[in-house]
């Protein structure tokens, strides 16, 4: 009877930074780093394909980011609320 191999090894380079932040929000969802790229690999089988859609953002879309990173046109909400008051809802 043949052997099955019960785990593989994945290697990646990532970002030191965007490594440590990934994984902190793994950490909040219960997930360890291994849990995760499981969980990813399971639903790219599942769909067969990536389980987000891949875009590259218009114009409007991409200086939504930019002016979002930059802290720009933000409105700060306190709650729902607050956020349908001051979006006149």
């Amino acid at each position: 009877m043949a052997t099955i191999t019960k785990t593989a090894t994945v290697r990646a380079r990532i970002e030191p930074g965007l490594k440590t932040d990934v994984e902190n929000l793994f950490k909040t969802l219960g997930l360890s780093t291994t849990e995760a790229i499981n969980l990813f690999y399971r639903q790219v089988k599942l769909r067969k394909g990536l389980p987000f859609s891949v875009v590259i953002p218009n114009k409007t879309t991409e200086k939504a980011f930019i002016d979002t990173d930059a802290e720009r046109g933000l409105i700060r909400c306190e709650d729902a609320d607050d956020m349908f008051e001051k979006l006149g809802i």
